[in-house]
């Protein structure tokens, strides 16, 4: 199957890549966030330092003025935390990861060399290797109705369990400006969201989703 771990993620570009084991879908790992990161903080290597309660930092990370980071966190190495964001419980951030001005993060996993980069928001949700968000991009993470989330893969509606889930975005994908991805939405690696989408259900890998909703195979 197309959305499994192995499918959407290198998974050597996350540190705490132990997160996935014993899981099948990858949304599955978003309910082990907080405990895992009290276990995995316990063997931090020298060069991260805890900033605050439960907040843990790599070397190399920069933490611009008016950043609020509610633990528990870990944020990798080498990091551009930028001026105003808001990281919100529940988050583990890998190396070189930049989240930008007025994002916000909670209960969500950002893989290595993540751009969140202008005014994004990121709830419960897992992104891929060098995935991108263009200014604007949201991310829904809880139905009108407040039901459990279900992704729609193919003709299956496969349910999640889960009332609050966002999106899975694989590794290299990118998202354009203002766009929604609605909850329960994956999106396969090396593919492309135009600008403005509404997206919701399963887009394959190595595919573009025009504004019309028509997904076209990249070339």
């Amino acid at each position: 199957m197309n959305i499994s771990v192995e499918e959407l993620f290198n998974i050597e570009e996350l540190d705490s890549r132990a997160i996935f084991e014993g899981v099948k879908y990858p949304w599955e790992a978003l309910i082990k966030i907080k405990d895992f990161i009290f276990e995995y903080a316990k063997n931090l290597p020298s060069d991260f330092e805890r900033i605050e309660e439960f907040v843990w930092v790599g070397k190399g990370t920069t933490i611009e003025k008016d950043v609020l980071i509610k633990g528990p966190a870990i944020i990798g190495y080498n990091c551009e935390i930028r001026h105003s964001a808001y990281i919100r419980e529940n988050v583990i951030i890998g190396n070189g990861v930049v989240v930008g001005n007025s994002t916000e993060i909670k209960n969500s996993i950002l893989f290595n060399k993540v751009q969140v980069p202008h005014y994004n928001y990121v709830g419960d949700s897992i992104l891929g290797y060098k995935s991108h968000l263009g200014a604007g991009v949201i991310i829904s993470n809880l139905k009108s109705n407040g039901t459990p989330v279900k992704v729609k893969y193919g003709t299956d509606n496969i349910e999640t369990g889960l009332r609050k889930f966002g999106a899975i975005v694989g590794d290299l994908a990118e998202v354009g400006c203002n766009s929604v991805l609605n909850p329960g939405t994956v999106i396969g690696k090396n593919s492309i969201v135009y600008p403005l989408s509404s997206v919701r259900g399963y887009i394959p890998e190595k595919s573009i989703l025009k504004n019309n909703g028509e997904i076209v195979e990249i070339r």
